[in-house]
Order: C-alpha cells, then sequence, then structure tokens
C-alpha cells in the first residue's frame, strides 16, 4: 500500500501536478489504511490467542476436541512499578 503511494506521487511528480495537497491525501490514506490495518490485526492476536487460551485449559467448540494434554494458562500480572502514575484531574 505504501508503495501504491510513492507510486502514485512519483507519477504526479513527473506530470508536474504534485503538490502539497497531493501530499497531505496520500499521507492522509496512507495512516488511515495503515491504522485500520493495525487494530484488525490487534483484533485478530487477541482472538486467536483467545481461542488457544480457551483450548488450553479444556474448554471446547462443539466442533473440535480439547488439546492433549493441555497446557497451563496463567494470569498475567502487572508489576507494580509498571503501573502508569496518578495524573492530576484536569478542570
Amino acid at each position: 500500500m505504501v508503495a501504491a503511494a510513492v507510486e502514485v506521487a512519483a507519477e504526479s511528480a513527473q506530470a508536474g501536478t504534485y503538490t502539497s495537497g497531493t501530499a497531505r491525501v496520500l499521507t492522509a490514506v496512507v495512516v488511515k489504511a495503515g491504522t485500520r490495518l493495525a487494530v484488525d490485526a490487534e483484533a485478530r492476536g487477541f482472538s486467536l490467542g483467545w481461542r488457544e487460551a480457551v483450548g488450553a485449559v479444556g474448554v471446547t467448540a462443539p466442533d473440535r476436541p480439547a488439546p492433549t494434554p493441555p497446557a497451563p494458562v496463567f494470569p498475567i500480572r502487572a508489576r507494580p512499578e509498571a503501573e502508569p502514575p496518578d495524573r492530576p484531574e484536569h478542570t
């Protein structure tokens, strides 16, 4: 996708029609599509990880058998130093 945006920019420059508006539009397209791809990938990764974790503890969908042997699933807890500091309320 980025390669396509660069190709459009290059063709536009060769044609003499490349402007700051063209740059802004191409940048917006790349950012919007990249954001959507990242969100979709994160959602799919969470979904696949969730299914794997649920399958590991023996809860299965009707069409899939439980994995053998089931792998242990441990909760993930944040370390105290990893918690964000308290922020004052903005008024």
